[in-house]
């Protein structure tokens, strides 16, 4: 499988990549697709961007919609799941001392998001703790709902979590806020194309995913999915020519988030491409595949140096965390891409420093081989 879908890829062949999950890699076919889009706009953008793009969009969303089961008009394009969140957080009817309940796990940025957000309306951003290794469904829930009581107004959870790369049970979290009537908020950046997601049978308020992860799609592709009846509550994050449209639409929702200023939006139209792509190629099968070195890789890199594992493998993705000895984690990073050409992520997360890999289909135990032994000399 390595050496085939290699070739499919535009990484430097020099260089490791163990580091899928922050930002993807392309493959050949999708890019070509993007820069056909890119050329059809260029021949007559006045038209295209005037015009054609709204019948173009709808394609896409069609596309992605039939892919994470849900209606084509419940989901707009964003570049990227921070911003997506921001425009939906920032829309948000928060009191002074409403709660939003999430976990120690959630992505920095949107952490940031929140206390911003939670400073203006003095509203409390609550992380409760989910403790390390984390081995059942049941030790999660048991300590989430802990967090919940008459001031949680907002559940905020990652399906699949950044720094430490654990798939959360965000189906249980779903059906607790429900049951509690509390607003559920889910971030499943790291998910489209990593497992199966079926928004229909989730059933959250809101989810964002990107595409331009696990999906391979070009950089800056990402969609937020808001059910109907809370869809005209959430505010644009830029006020431009959807709000009030001259000629509304069939939604606010699609008039006031796919139009926010010139962009180019040919990474979006690239997604019937993208979905073809992964189907050709058996995506699902390859996913598999992955899941499965990652759990070997998981087990070499334990019994090699020595590293115990921060669950268990019933958390496991394609993506696998380990606590390591560093002081200086930013230079640490470029040691290993400068000196190493090694890609990899580490991250400071509460009192310790994780490393985390990803395996997707370029990548073999090989590279996890490399990676160890790059450890063992670091004596980290």
């Amino acid at each position: 499988m390595n050496s085939t879908f290699k070739s499919l890829f535009l990484l430097d062949k020099e260089t490791v990549h163990l580091n899928h999950g922050s930002f993807g890699a392309c493959p050949k076919p999708i890019f070509e697709s993007l820069i056909s889009w890119q050329k059809k706009i260029e021949s007559n953008p006045a038209k295209f961007l005037a015009f054609d793009i709204y019948n173009h969009l709808e394609e896409s969303r069609l596309s992605l919609s039939e892919y994470i089961n849900c209606n084509k008009n419940d989901i707009v394009f964003f570049p990227n799941p921070s911003t997506a969140l921001n425009t939906v957080i920032k829309s948000l009817d928060l009191k002074k001392n409403d709660e939003i309940l999430t976990t120690n796990h959630e992505y920095g940025a949107l952490d940031k998001t929140w206390n911003f957000i939670c400073k203006k309306r003095e509203s409390k951003y609550i992380k409760q703790k989910i403790n390390l290794p984390l081995n059942s469904k049941e030790d999660f829930i048991k300590e989430f709902v802990k967090g919940i009581n008459n001031k949680t107004k907002v559940i905020f959870i990652s399906h699949i979590t950044s720094p430490t790369g654990l798939i959360f049970p965000v189906e249980e979290v779903c059906k607790i806020a429900k049951e509690n009537k509390i607003f559920c908020i889910i971030d499943g950046a790291h998910v489209p194309g990593h497992i199966k997601l079926d928004l229909k049978k989730l059933d959250p308020d809101i989810y964002t995913g990107a595409c331009h992860k696990w999906m391979c799609a070009p950089k800056g592709t990402s969609f937020l999915y808001a059910k109907k009846n809370i869809q005209d509550d959430i505010d644009p994050l830029v006020i431009s020519w959807g709000y009030d449209a001259e000629i509304p639409g069939i939604s606010k929702f699609l008039d006031y988030h796919q139009w926010q200023g010139t962009n180019d939006p040919s990474a979006y139209l690239t997604l019937p491409d993208i979905i073809k792509f992964l189907n050709d190629y058996d995506w699902i099968n390859v996913s598999k595949n992955c899941h499965e070195i990652n759990i070997q890789a998981k087990e070499l890199v334990g019994n090699s140096l020595n590293k115990k594992p921060i669950s268990s493998n019933e958390f496991i993705g394609q993506m696998t965390s380990f606590e390591i000895n560093c002081k200086y984690p930013i230079d640490l990073m470029k040691t290993f891409y400068e000196k190493y050409k090694l890609a990899v992520p580490i991250f400071q997360w509460e009192d310790k420093v994780l490393l985390r890999f990803s395996i997707q289909a370029y990548n073999s135990l090989d590279d996890i081989e490399k990676l160890i032994k790059i450890m063992k000399e670091m004596r980290l």
